[in-house]
């Protein structure tokens, strides 16, 4: 039997255990991800107070959270998924305290709806720490806060006022910096309500009572209403496009939206890693997520049969049922209102954080409901915990790779563009990473090549040409301006002074450019991108330097066949095709392959261009047996070859009988 004290004490030992396991145990291998990018950019280079006007015209009573951890925490990746994780460890105590001020008497089910809420499964976004970390879950420790000294207060009659006078202050410090919150409120009325039964069960004087008490909270509610509906109609809101829905909803509208959010709030969240686990079973990530699976629900189970359970649990279970309902319709009220999609396992299931309290209180009334055995419902429990927990981990897993990819994407970037000229403007159809946007990237590309930035004109920026295509690219003509914004500061400049480069799922970055005969070279990929690549110049492109670009805190990536090619390229457009074979040499030597045959190109043109003909038909040769589609690139390399070989009398006849092999068109 487990010992009072670990049943007691020993609860903020099970709280922090549980946000290891779900959170902590890849955490040295996290960084900075979406939105993180610009805003740590801007810790780093224009300070915390920047956060201030930053935020003065979009939430403006978030710039002070984000001014204080920003003076706190450096810009490093590690300390904020350490801050991280110590807010989502002091977010399960806060509901555990909260629950177990509201059912005092159900310590069971209280510690379990805390855990639950604790690897809240439908959550996936913990990684993106420095945003969400500010912009969301430090007002809601606040508000877990409010609701816990509210309960406390009506338990604590000789402490009412001065535990009332706390829990409005974290009210307010909850609901105003951001409205994600704003449906939470009428859970309060609901927690009132349950302790206020227990002194009388006549309805009318039990809704006078609790109406007595909710109506502070109530008004400041209202206020925060207000405010809202001033600064998003009528005042300075010049941010995100944000769309209220102004028709009326239909009931069957209004039931299809509660109906969704209830099954995918309240029930599918808790089963989806094994949903996720299934499409590849096999795979190391699933095993392992599987293997904590069992180890978390073995120890919940041990840990979970030896809290006592009163004898009648219907009453908490129907108003914890019910409180749960209430909780998840109104949590996911505001994304609703305002036309956004509540979906799971993307960027959007960020709203699910103001429907964690309802989920969890729904899940833990159900199984309370339906399931009579206590032990089946121990089981049950410890089987929801260790679903989420494994739930987090298999995110985890995701963020990782990410990671990984982002350190490849800008290792390549600096081996292939060590320096650019200041004003440019780098475009691409997309990369293959799932967290980050162009406009997040800009970010880590000034960091990068404007290490010694003060406030001035942003040098560079990165756009996406097919989402910014008539907005912020206005078109693929040569001259149009471009804007990109991070907040205070901005990047001006022109498609003018542009370099277009692709970076395939499975291959090497390239910058691509009409001199190398691109638009035909890679004409089976994005129009977006294809039409894009007259506007690159790769004069940009500062190669008689020493500097390399680099961020402090990312280690840069093996150098494997990625490294020897992008170096190649640049020593292409340098001319240099002794130091590309050279390259070329290394790479094989060391075992390394292209995993993308247009890769092999530059080592084709390099080869020939250096005289070795025969070498470069039969690299030719290896890239066409590999994929016909790098045909066309062949054709415009050979005949660059053929225009530009230095001893083009001497190998005509052989290049032109290269290009008639490879039914390359005149």
């Amino acid at each position: 039997m487990i010992s009072e004290r670990l049943k007691g004490r020993g609860i903020p030992l099970i709280f922090f255990l549980t946000t290891i396991a779900a959170y902590g145990l890849l955490l040295p291998q996290m960084g900075f991800y979406w939105d993180d990018w610009p805003f740590v950019w801007i810790a780093k280079f224009l300070g915390p107070g920047e956060f201030l006007p930053a935020f003065a015209n979009v939430r403006p009573f978030l710039g002070p959270i984000f001014f204080v951890t920003t003076s706190l925490i450096p810009p490093v990746p590690i300390y904020w998924q350490i801050f991280a994780l110590v807010i989502r460890f002091i977010s399960g105590l806060l509901a555990w305290f909260a629950f177990n001020q509201v059912w005092p008497l159900h310590k069971r089910q209280t510690i379990v709806a805390a855990l639950l809420l604790l690897v809240f499964p439908g959550y996936s976004q913990h990684w993106v720490a420095f945003t969400h970390i500010n912009q969301e879950w430090i007002p809601f420790l606040f508000y877990l806060l409010s609701f816990a000294l509210t309960a406390k207060a009506l338990r604590n009659p000789q402490k009412f006022t001065f535990n009332t006078l706390l829990a409005l202050l974290f009210l307010i410090i909850g609901v105003f910096p951001t409205e994600y919150f704003i449906g939470l409120e009428p859970l309060r009325f609901l927690f009132i309500w349950v302790i206020v039964s227990e002194e009388t069960q006549e309805f009318r004087r039990r809704f006078l009572k609790t109406l007595k008490y909710w109506i502070p909270y109530l008004l400041i509610w209202l206020a925060n209403a207000a405010w809202l509906t001033y600064f998003y109609t009528i005042g300075s809101y010049t941010s995100y496009d944000v769309q209220v829905v102004h028709e009326p909803l239909s009931m069957f509208r209004i039931a299809i939206g509660i109906g969704d959010a209830i099954w995918k709030g309240g029930l599918y969240l808790w089963a989806q890693v094994l949903v996720l686990v299934a499409k590849s079973v096999r795979a190391p990530s699933s095993i392992l997520t599987v293997v904590l699976i069992v180890i978390s629900f073995a120890f919940f189970v041990f840990y979970i049969r030896n809290f006592d359970v009163p004898k009648q649990t219907r009453r908490f279970a129907i108003s914890a049922l019910i409180i749960g309902i209430v909780g998840i319709f109104f949590g996911r009220l505001p994304s609703f209102a305002a036309g956004l999609p509540l979906k799971l396992q993307a960027s959007n299931d960020r709203f699910m954080i103001s429907i964690m309290i309802g989920g969890s209180l729904f899940i833990v009334g159900l199984v309370e409901l339906l399931i009579r055995d206590t032990h089946v419902k121990g089981y049950l429990f410890a089987l929801l915990i260790a679903l989420g927990i494994g739930q987090q981990f298999f995110n985890a897993n995701l963020f990782r790779r990410d990671w990984v990819k982002q350190q490849e994407i800008y290792s390549q970037l600096a081996w292939r563009i060590p320096a650019m000229q200041p004003g440019t403007l780098l475009l691409t159809d997309q990369l293959p990473i799932d967290y980050e946007t162009d406009l997040s990237l800009t970010a880590p590309i000034n960091w990068m090549y404007a290490p010694n930035y003060r406030r001035s004109a942003v040098p560079y920026a990165l756009i996406f040409t097919e989402k910014r295509l008539g907005g912020t690219l206005p078109s693929f003509e040569p001259g149009e301006q471009t804007k990109v914004y991070l907040r205070t500061v901005n990047f001006a400049g022109s498609t003018s002074q542009a370099i277009v480069f692709y970076m395939p799922k499975k291959g090497c970055l390239h910058v691509l450019s009409s001199r190398w005969g691109d638009e035909i070279t890679y004409n089976r990929q994005s129009p977006f991108l294809v039409r894009a690549i007259p506007l690159s110049n790769p004069d940009l492109i500062v190669t008689s330097t020493d500097a390399i670009a680099k961020l402090p805190f990312l280690a840069e990536s093996k150098h494997t066949w990625c490294y020897y090619y992008t170096k190649a390229e640049l020593a292409r457009q340098q001319n240099d095709w002794k130091q590309a074979i050279q390259l070329f040499n290394e790479a094989t030597s060391l075992g390394y392959k292209p995993a993308d045959p247009f890769d092999l190109l530059v080592f084709v043109e390099a080869q020939a261009m250096n005289g070795n003909i025969e070498a470069a038909k039969k690299l030719s040769i290896d890239a066409l047996s590999i994929d016909n589609g790098v045909r066309k690139g062949l054709c415009q390399v050979w005949k660059r070859i053929q225009t530009n070989d230095p001893a083009r009398s001497e190998n005509k006849s052989q290049e032109q009988q290269v290009l008639t092999n490879f039914q390359c068109p005149p």
